[in-house]
């Protein structure tokens, strides 16, 4: 057997927090069980505890600090795979691709406006201008 294919054939269901694990959502299984306990992750709609079992067509929808995903499990894996690999165990839905990009716009738009702070102190010269401005004896 090769690397690229998956054993859907032995193993047609997994735990939740080990299939967002190997589907590369977070970096350990304790992150993954701690996002469902906390109620960031539904499978079908419904709340959902660690130990559920997830199985091929289930619809998850994982909030992972702010990013929403809404996707389609295609595969199961009983392991964890490379990044390319692991993208082959689920689809995202082309809704969930479009909100996200539209959160990543705001954000960009909201951090190009910030006024960004000076990056030292002022002189004794910017001090005093700052007072006058403040005073309100601008010409």
């Amino acid at each position: 057997m090769s690397k690229t294919t998956f054993n859907t054939g032995i193993i047609d269901k997994i735990r939740l927090d080990k299939w967002l694990w190997c589907a590369r959502f977070f970096k350990t299984r304790r992150l993954a069980a701690a996002a469902i306990k906390s109620g960031n992750v539904r499978v079908n709609d419904s709340n959902a505890k660690p130990s559920r079992s997830v199985c091929a067509g289930d619809r998850l929808l994982i909030d992972k600090k702010g990013q929403i995903f809404e996707v389609n499990v295609c595969a199961i894996s009983p392991m964890r795979l490379s990044a390319t690999l692991a993208a082959q165990l689920y689809r995202e839905t082309q809704r969930s691709i479009d909100k996200r990009e539209k959160q990543r716009e705001i954000r960009e738009l909201e951090r190009l406006g910030r006024i960004r702070a000076p990056k030292n102190r002022p002189d004794k010269r910017g001090r005093r201008e700052r007072a006058k401005y403040k005073r309100g004896d601008v010409n």
